[in-house]
């Protein structure tokens, strides 16, 4: 599944330095780099599409993107920050719009496999919603 020139230990190597995945040990980063796609978008390319299909959970590994709702930018999101979760495991369409900001490089776990890696791995599950929390946190002063 991984594309780049990027070795599954490069890769793993690489997850280990993003918070998310900080609490794995090294067999489980080689899983995790099993599972996962790796992609490149050119900057101001739209890599999810608010109230379109989403398809899976994106993890930034280098690069820029603009979180973009009905048009108007909310946020950034840089290395080691994601996106898609909640299309991903809800089955809903993005809420925002996604664009790479510059050139992106991205992880991507394929929707159905989250699921099970989140079961599997509850660390990453809980350093997960701690970021969801900060998100909801963030878009609440976006409405005040």
């Amino acid at each position: 599944m991984c594309d780049m020139a990027t070795t599954r230990g490069e890769l793993g190597d690489t997850l280990s330095s993003l918070s998310l995945f900080a609490d794995l040990s090294a067999a489980e980063l080689e899983s995790v780099a099993h599972i996962v796609d790796e992609r490149r978008f050119a900057a101001g390319e739209r890599i999810l599409r608010q109230g379109l299909s989403g398809s899976g959970f994106y993890i930034i590994l280098a690069g820029e993107a603009a979180i973009r709702v009905d048009g108007k930018e909310y946020g950034k999101l840089g290395r080691g920050d994601f996106f898609g979760e909640i299309s991903a495991l809800l089955g809903d369409p993005p809420v925002a719009d996604i664009v790479a900001g510059r050139e992106l490089h991205c992880a991507i776990i394929p929707g159905p496999a989250l699921e099970q890696f989140m079961v599997g791995h509850p660390q990453v599950m809980f350093r997960m919603l701690q970021s969801e929390a900060r998100k909801l946190r963030t878009a609440t002063r976006w409405r005040s």
